[in-house]
């Protein structure tokens, strides 16, 4: 059956957005995986083994809740699991992007926090990026993996793994996506160069913190719920 406009629209849009990923460094060879909830609540979902920088809209999967496969397309992504944990735990989003940011991933590896309070626009917008535990990939254990903190924070980082970015549509979870792995490759740069890093005092976080409400800056803010911290 031919298909809805915002199905074609959002179809086409996981393309767009994969090969943004690719382009970058984001994800690499079949890595990743990219999904969108639609209206109905079905989800568009990208196939297991695809590489994500060379995408066509056809190839994509649409499953339901449960991840079952709802139009006799292709099957998703065995990683189906960290996008169903997402949309039910998180009503509100609407898309998620699955990358393996090299610089996050790496600080995870060397056990530098991605939370801690640095960079003003960060400190601002998302607060922090936390770090989930290990999870084996492909298993059930990956989406418990990541469970508490998608409740709380719109970007997490699973550890030796990859990142998990949720947005209202795709280019705004793309959006999260760059922002911390910008954030991270600064972090990485300044503490190699250190030997360190040091936060910012906690009056100047605070501070930073106040001027949300002035901007209207409403979204999920690791620093304020004291997601992945306490």
């Amino acid at each position: 059956m031919p298909w809805s406009e915002e199905e074609a629209r959002l179809r086409t849009a996981i393309c767009k957005v994969g090969a943004l990923c690719y382009q970058r460094g984001l994800i690499v060879g079949g890595d990743g995986n990219l999904s969108t909830r639609m209206a109905d609540g079905t989800i568009l979902i990208t196939p297991a083994g695809a590489m994500k920088g060379f995408l066509e809209p056809p190839q994509l999967a649409r499953i339901d809740t449960e991840g079952k496969v709802v139009d006799g397309g292709p099957g998703p992504s065995s990683e189906v699991g960290i996008h169903l944990v997402v949309y039910k735990e998180r009503p509100d989003c609407k898309a998620m992007v699955h990358a393996h940011p090299p610089h996050a991933v790496a600080m995870t590896i060397a056990g530098i926090d991605l939370q801690m309070p640095i960079i003003p626009e960060i400190i601002v917008t998302i607060g922090g990026i936390p770090t989930a535990r290990f999870g084996i990939p492909g298993t059930p254990d990956l989406p418990e993996s990541i469970r508490e903190i998608v409740r709380c924070s719109d970007t997490v980082i699973m550890k030796n793994h990859g990142s998990c970015t949720l947005g209202g549509n795709l280019m705004d979870a793309f959006k999260k996506l760059d922002m911390l792995e910008h954030t991270a490759r600064i972090l990485w740069l300044a503490h190699v160069a250190r030997g360190g890093l040091e936060p910012l005092p906690d009056e100047a976080v605070a501070e930073l913190l106040a001027t949300r409400e002035m901007l209207g800056i409403r979204t999920p803010n690791t620093l304020e719920n004291r997601c992945g911290l306490d």
